[in-house]
């Protein structure tokens, strides 16, 4: 009898602590996974998170590492000036935008031992700081520059000196953290590296960056630098890398990834439990939203977009269906939007509910996010028979075939009305628009097909 497979999924951020989106998708990858014995090692940015998946029972192991917490090191390298050249010249190679090679310098690195205190003793670590603050910095005080490198570098050194579960394959569910952690794993094993993007971690990551305020000067420069370095190296070492849709394949090529180790596997969902759900006419006309209610999937929009459906459409009515309590902060703004709008005998926060009892009576689903990758709750809705109207994020333009109907820019709460009253106001073709699209989800989108493919790369790279 051949052995069982092990695969060690690295994940930053998500799983097992974070619900939806991708956690959602590893979930669902190592439950349908009952022949593939899995490893979870997950970067958080906390202790003591609770989970909120129970983990299926092909997960032998579970380490999570607090990416922010310093690690107490242990048996530090004989020949710690040789670790720091190699240190250099990595930092040579990443300053002209280029992946270096990482074995020199991983290979002076013991298992357990973090830099954190020579990275700044070390004369060559410290010259390195400086020439770069003078270099780069020059109008702010050193001690901005040293206290964003150092909790930039700090998360670094954190993830190269942890210790990673035993595996026949190393599979990252993101560049980042995550990736150099699998790029580590692959220098130090010789086992086989995967790479799955939902989204680009290094453009999302910009993106935040660019929006914190808190960020500036060289400061904004430096984080980003070191994002899209993160996603050079993950490019340069992984054996397969796979994106959900063609657009993000190209921008993995733009960035150096190699054409012939590229592929796109999408998304999938249970389209048997979608395409079970039995469409219910209601009286009145319902609009729903289906996610997390958090500034990313922008549910201010959506209430906004409510008050404009309002005035046109009397007998419309709003759900937001999925969990409120990961950014209270917010839900509060939210309700109190809701409130000023006088909203409140037509919106409802449902919480976490069972969203096919939405999908059989919704006449409408609304995405308002500022970023999506390839969103389930799209294909969701199609194979349950809901049209949708969206905001032009990740592959949606796509799933909705580029019809500018139906989508929008973001925080577009008058584009995304609009789109809603059409659908309103022409029942008939809508119909046959539903049929279509349901019949291209059973085709194109089903997750026991998806979920078959990642099983047999995994048979077939694995090294037993």
């Amino acid at each position: 009898m051949a052995p069982t497979v092990r695969v060690c999924l690295i994940i930053e951020g998500s799983y097992p602590f974070i619900t939806g989106g991708v956690s959602a998708w590893v979930h669902q990858l190592i439950s349908d996974s009952p022949a593939i014995d899995f490893a979870v090692f997950s970067l958080s940015p906390a202790a003591d998170q609770p989970l909120r998946y129970q983990l299926p029972r092909n997960v032998r192991e579970h380490v999570d590492i607090v990416i922010s917490r310093r690690g107490r090191s242990r048996g530090r390298p004989k020949k710690i000036g040789s670790v720091f050249e190699s240190i250099r010249s990595v930092h040579a190679h990443l300053q002209t935008g280029t992946a270096p090679a990482l074995e020199e310098m991983i290979a002076g690195l013991p298992e357990g031992y973090f830099l954190y205190q020579d990275a700044i003793k070390n004369e060559i670590g410290w010259e390195m700081i400086t020439t770069h603050n003078r270099r780069h910095n020059p109008v702010y005080p050193f001690a901005d520059y040293f206290w964003s490198w150092k909790s930039a570098h700090d998360m670094i050194f954190t993830t190269l000196g942890a210790r990673l579960p035993r595996a026949d394959i190393y599979h990252a569910v993101s560049t980042g953290y995550a990736g150099l952690a699998a790029c580590v794993a692959k220098i130090k094993t010789g086992k086989p590296y995967i790479l799955t993007e939902h989204g680009l971690y290094h453009k999302e990551r910009e993106m935040e960056i660019k929006r914190a305020s808190f960020v500036r000067g060289y400061q904004r420069d430096m984080w980003t630098n070191i994002y899209y370095g993160l996603s050079r190296l993950s490019y340069s070492y992984a054996d397969l890398i796979i994106a959900l849709f063609e657009y993000n394949r190209q921008r993995q090529l733009e960035l150096g990834a190699d054409k012939d180790k590229t592929r796109v596997i999408p998304n999938g969902i249970d389209v048997e439990r979608f395409a079970a759900v039995v469409r219910e006419r209601r009286e009145g006309f319902h609009v729903g939203l289906v996610g997390r209610v958090v500034p990313i999937k922008d549910i201010k929009t959506f209430i906004s977009a409510a008050k404009i459906i309002s005035e046109t459409i009397g007998e419309a009515r709003f759900y937001c269906i999925g969990p409120t309590d990961e950014d209270e902060a917010y839900f509060e703004d939210c309700k109190l939007l809701v409130k000023s709008f006088r909203l409140e005998d037509r919106f409802e926060f449902t919480g976490r509910q069972d969203v096919r009892e939405y999908y059989s009576f919704l006449d409408v689903l609304m995405l308002t996010s500022v970023r999506e990758a390839q969103p389930l709750v799209v294909l969701e809705a199609y194979c349950a028979g809901v049209p949708v109207v969206s905001t032009r994020v990740g592959n949606v333009p796509e799933l909705l075939d580029f019809d500018e109907r139906f989508l929008a820019p973001s925080k577009d709460a008058e584009k995304l009305a609009a789109g809603v009253r059409y659908i309103h106001e022409h029942e008939q073709e809508m119909q046959k628009l539903v049929a279509e699209n349901h019949d291209k989800v059973l085709k194109f989108y089903n997750r026991t097909e998806v979920h078959r493919t990642y099983q047999n790369l995994y048979q077939s790279m694995a090294v037993l």
